[in-house]
């Protein structure tokens, strides 16, 4: 079998949980408390902006005050000491990839501290609300929106994923329900463009059966340990 050299790994929520950030999908999340209709679409922020804004005001405060954990961590330390090319791409839109020190991090579904313009088309850091209407820093407009991709709308990049999933040896998820397309379809793409497939996750997702490996526990235990045998194995691929 050839060396792993090329590595793209997708995260979802399960790797942010124990950061004590909530889950859309599990039995306490997001979703039971606000309907994805009122505050995940353009049709709801058309319907009543106010709603969206305090949610995503709420969101976007809640995760300043998370801290990364081992996961994020791990994967931070493997972002600096892989010696081959690396993509971690992730469904979320905290930031916690970032502050644990990773540094080939893609955003396909936005950013909490992201405002995006819609006047201006322009992208700025934002960490304050959006609720009262402030002025885009770029065209002095007030037609701020929260950087996050909602349903219906194409995720970001998607043409830099792919051109990844080409050319890796390796794909990895972490923490993902295998629900959300496009990004549920990258183990079936990358495992046709033959890359090797591991799934790291607290239970099966729907696309376990895509992966040629799952290991299950809490994404701060398994997600260090396979870090630590990847690099400790200098390349050579992982059992599977």
């Amino acid at each position: 079998m050839n060396r792993i050299r090329n590595i793209v790994i997708l995260t979802g929520a399960g790797i942010s949980a124990e950061s004590g950030i909530d889950t859309f999908r599990d039995g306490g999340g997001l979703w039971e408390k606000h309907r994805v209709e009122d505050v995940a679409t353009p049709e709801a922020f058309a319907r009543d902006p106010n709603l969206v804004l305090r949610f995503y005001d709420m969101r976007r405060e809640a995760i300043q005050q998370k801290e990364p954990n081992a996961a994020h961590v791990a994967l931070a330390e493997l972002d600096a000491r892989w010696p081959g090319d690396l993509l971690i791409v992730t469904q979320n839109v905290d930031d916690l990839h970032e502050r644990a020190g990773a540094r080939r991090v893609l955003h396909m579904h936005g950013e909490h501290l992201n405002a995006w313009c819609t006047a201006c088309d322009a992208r700025s850091r934002w960490t304050g609300p959006l609720i009262d209407r402030p002025e885009c820093p770029r065209c002095g407009g007030r037609a701020l929106r929260p950087d996050i991709v909602w349903f219906g709308e194409m995720p970001y990049r998607m043409g830099e994923i792919y051109g990844a999933l080409r050319g890796a040896d390796l794909f990895v998820s972490i923490g993902t329900s295998g629900a959300v397309y496009p990004a549920a379809g990258f183990v079936r793409d990358a495992r046709e463009l033959g890359a090797r497939t591991l799934e790291l996750n607290l239970e099966r997702s729907q696309g376990s059966g895509w992966f040629h490996e799952t290991r299950l526990g809490p994404a701060g235990e398994i997600v260090p340990a396979w870090v630590e045998e990847l690099l400790g194995g200098a390349g050579d691929p992982p059992p599977l």
